[in-house]
Order: C-alpha cells, then structure tokens, then sequence
C-alpha cells in the first residue's frame, strides 16, 4: 500500500519502493528545482539589459555591465551561507521539508524583482532593492541543489544511482533553457517595450512556479535513508560542529572542493552563460538569434546530463567527470575561435588583417567607476563594441588609435567609427552571414562538455560523504565551487578581455581552474561508484 501523500515511509518499507515510486521521487524533485534554477537564472538571462535599468550612467557602458555581473555575483556570494543554513537543517530535521522552505524563498525574491523600481525613478535605492533580493535568491539557492541530489539518491539503488541522480544535473540547464524561452517569448511579445516594461514578466511569472513547485514537494515522502537513520537514532545534533571539525571530512570537503566542484562550476558557466554573452557583447550577434541558438543548443544537449551519469554507473564518476574537465581545457580557445569564424565572419577576418592598437601612457581598467581619460574612454567603447584590440605603452603623453594604418590622435569617437567601418569591422553580426547550424554545433560541443563534467557530480558527492551530515558537507563545496569559483567566471573573464583588449583571453581562467580540477581529482580525490549511503 502507498503511503499517503507526505507522511514518511516506514522503515520496514523504505527497501520496497516500486518504480512508479522511484519516478515520482525523481520527478517531483525535478521539477521544483528547475523552477528554482528559473528563478535563480533569469537575472543572468537579462543580465545585459538590466545594468543600464539599474545603475548610474556615469559607470559608462562596460562599468554598468560589470556592475550587473557583479550583482549577480551577489547572489552567488551568499549561497554558501545558505548552504551552512539549509544544510544543517536538511541534517536536523529531513530532506524534504528543508527544500520546500527554500523553494518558497526563492519564488518571493524573484517574483519581487519584477515590481522594482529602476534607477532613474528611484536612484541607488532601486539598486539596494536589487542586491538583497539577489541575496535571498542565493541564499536559498544555497539548500536547493543539496537537498534534491541528496533526497532522489537516497531512494534509488546503488548501480542506478548517477542514472536517477542525472536528472537533477539537468536541472540547472533546464531553468537557464526555460528563462531564455520565457525571455525571449516575452521579448517578441512586448517588442520595443520590453526594455521598458517586458523585461519585468520573467521575474513575475515566478509566482505561478512557486505555487506549482509548493504543491509538487508538498505531496513528496521523506527520504527513506533519513528515516531510517531518525527511528535509529543516528541522526546528527551538529551537523556544523561534525562537518568542518572532523579532520577527515574537512579534508574530503577541501578535495572534492578544488579536485571536482571548481573545474565543473567553471565549465558549467562558461558553456551556457558565457557563450551567450559572448555572442551578444562580442559577437553583437542580436538577443533573439542569440536566445534562439542557444536554445536549439540547450534542447540536444540537455539529454546527455542523464547518459553521462548513466556512464558513470558503468565506468566509475571520476573517469567521466575528468576526462570532460581535461577536453575543456584543451579545446576552449579552438571552440570560441570557431563559435566567431561561424557567428560573425566580418569580425573575425578585419580582427585578423586589421589590428586595432591604443599608444598610450595611462590606460586601466576601473571596475566600478567610469573612464578617466581619453585612452581609458576610447577602451570604453572599444570593449562596449566588442572591438579587439591591444594597448601599447607610450612615452608619448595623449592617446592614439591606430587601425591599420591609420592613426586616430585623442579621443574622436566619430572618426574612430568611421576608421573601424572602414576597416571592415562590423557593428552587428549581418545576420545572412551567420552560419546558424555551425553555431549551434559548436555551442553543442561545449554544452557536452558540460554533460560530461556535470552528470556524475551528484552521485559521487552523495556517496563521498556520511548520510548523518550528508546535506551540509555535500552543500559547502558545491556552492563555493559552484557560486564563487564558476559563478564569477563571468566577471572575471568580462575583466581580463577588457583589461587585455583580447576576446579570447577570458577564457583563461576556465582553463586554469579546469586543470587544477584535473590534477587534484586525479591524483587525490577517491572512486566512489557502488558505495553504501545508508551508513
């Protein structure tokens, strides 16, 4: 007999459930956590749009920008504090009830977003408004991915284990795919108003998913692993204390951190939230032909998430997940090359015939105040416009800009366009010049990687730690790995291309991080595949 809807499976059963049981497990976990990945991600979706709405004009065009990364980095900041907070708590009181809080949380703060005001009508409170909302939403984000990874692996048997769990690595890809469904539906809807009003839908539709994602986990059972562990008494009454003092699991927390996490957050941000900047700020490729290549991408890719954990049950987690770090590294620059020969010929044939080069004495990147000088303008808008280029150290004092061989003295932006124009660079992708089924190949290359990587972690986390402080030793590496180290690898690679003037050069720091995962989970982290989870 089923148990009914939300009361906890007894201990004799929790060995005894049926496959429609195990689907509805997997599935309801699922589907709330695409929802709150939706709510999580729209913000990085409008991300280009919303720096203008919500800062000063006096940041200039780039400083407006990074200042929206860094607000959405923001919310990534504090999702390692939600994870002490929801951790614990999955460890005290279940798995269940801890990931219908954070749900709840989640759709408020997002749904909030959408009836702010903006900064002309409200000046640095709109933009207050808009980072504490961002830290709620990480903040509950924090006991999300945690709680579902650990709820639907705590059902299924061992040699399906990265199969089931597969589906919640789909997750996060899935409510990136919906919000740019959603985005870019309400774009075509709302024409030249959604920079106005249309931009505010995405955020308010979150209040239909919280209702539908409250009413999924609401009729969702306990895990039977922590019901067993509850009517043991083996449960933790500090999860922290036991978590972090422990040395051994300290240690693992650290490996599974730097050898695993960090190198998986990277590649998961760079091949779905970098690309599709990089398409729009460099390759000035337009938001809909954007959302609607990287949807096509997102909607092949998204199955192998599954495959790959499924591999994993075959094969072990850490041949799965270091192999696709190491293709990563290997192949990131060749990819992002290809992605502008196919996404925009123009620019790549005048950045390789026609190099543009500042000559000037003093030329910085300020992250969060405006262009001082004229070197430090013409920077401006040359990285504004996705114009490679380089800077050349003068003794001379002024700016000039060479392009070609012409030579532009002080800041004249008019004769700078013209000269750029001339020289064959574009001021938007042509769009019956894109080769729009080599641009979705190669996204789709770089989305595999991401299957690869991220379709094991679930399960090999589950199984790296002990069930008793399970959610809050799991939780902390995945969120610093996933929030700090990968979630600002948009800011960071926006800074250094700017700094450097080199489109690709940003991508330098997914490489990095990408092999420091490699030879770490080489050499020091363990093969997890068949472990007992129940202990």
């Amino acid at each position: 007999m089923t148990p009914a809807a939300g009361a906890a499976i007894p201990v004799s059963e929790t060995k005894a459930l049926s496959r429609r049981e195990i689907s509805k497990v997997i599935w309801g976990s699922s589907l709330g956590t695409v929802f709150e990945w939706y709510d999580f991600f729209v913000y990085g979706t409008l991300a280009a749009i919303l720096g203008p709405l919500f800062f000063s004009r006096e940041l200039g065009e780039t400083g407006a920008f990074l200042a929206s990364l860094a607000t959405y980095g923001a919310g990534l900041v504090i999702r390692p504090f939600g994870s002490l907070v929801f951790g614990r708590l999955g460890d005290l009181v279940g798995r269940k009830y801890t990931f219908l809080i954070t749900i709840i949380l989640m759709g408020v703060s997002t749904a909030g977003i959408g009836f702010l005001p903006t900064y002309e009508t409200a000046g640095i409170v709109a933009t207050l408004l808009l980072v504490s909302l961002r830290l709620l939403q990480g903040l509950a984000l924090g006991g999300e991915y945690g709680g579902a990874a650990i709820y639907v692996a705590e059902h299924v048997s061992t040699h399906n284990r990265g199969h089931a769990t597969g589906y919640i690595q789909i997750c996060a890809t899935a409510g990136f795919f919906l919000s740019l469904v959603v985005v870019l539906s309400t774009q075509y809807i709302s024409g030249p108003d959604f920079k106005v009003w249309g931009w505010r839908v995405p955020f308010i539709l979150s209040t239909a998913m919280l209702l539908a994602s409250v009413y999924i986990r609401s009729r969702l059972n306990e895990s039977p692993v922590f019901v067993r562990m509850k009517a043991e008494g083996r449960t933790s009454s500090s999860p922290l204390r036991e978590s972090f003092a422990s040395r051994a699991n300290l240690k693992l927390i650290l490996l599974s951190l730097f050898g695993a996490v960090a190198g998986v957050g990277v590649v998961w941000y760079t091949s779905q939230f970098y690309v599709l900047i990089f398409m729009q700020k460099v390759l000035k490729i337009d938001l809909a032909t954007s959302y609607l290549l990287m949807s096509i991408a997102l909607a092949a890719a998204v199955p192998f998430y599954v495959v790959f954990g499924w591999l994993s049950d075959k094969w072990g987690r850490k041949p799965i997940l270091l192999v696709g770090l190491a293709m990563t590294a290997l192949t990131y620059v060749p990819l992002f090359k290809a992605l502008t020969h196919y996404g925009n010929p123009a620019l790549d044939l005048a950045m390789r015939t026609t190099p543009v080069q500042i000559a000037s004495s003093d030329c910085k990147i300020r992250m969060f105040e405006g262009p001082q000088n004229d070197c430090e303008k013409v920077k401006d808008h040359l990285v504004a416009n996705g114009i490679p280029h380089t800077v050349v150290p003068s003794v001379q004092k002024g700016t000039t800009v060479i392009i070609g061989d012409k030579k532009i003295e002080g800041l004249d932006i008019a004769q700078m366009k013209a000269a750029l124009t001339a020289a064959g660079y574009p001021a938007s992708s042509n769009p019956g010049q894109i080769n729009r089924p080599m641009v979705v190949l190669v996204i789709f290359v770089l989305l595999l990687y991401s299957c690869a990587c991220y379709g094991p972690l679930a399960a090999y986390l589950v199984e790296l730690f002990p069930a008793r402080i399970r959610y809050t030793s799991l939780s902390m590496p995945y969120h610093l790995g996933t929030g700090y180290v990968g979630g600002f690898m948009l800011y960071f690679a926006t800074l250094i291309a700017s700094a450097t003037g080199n489109i690709f050069d940003g991508l330098y720091y997914s490489i990095a991080v990408s092999w420091l995962s490699v030879i770490v989970g080489f050499f020091l982290l363990p093969e997890t595949k068949g472990r007992d989870i129940s202990a």
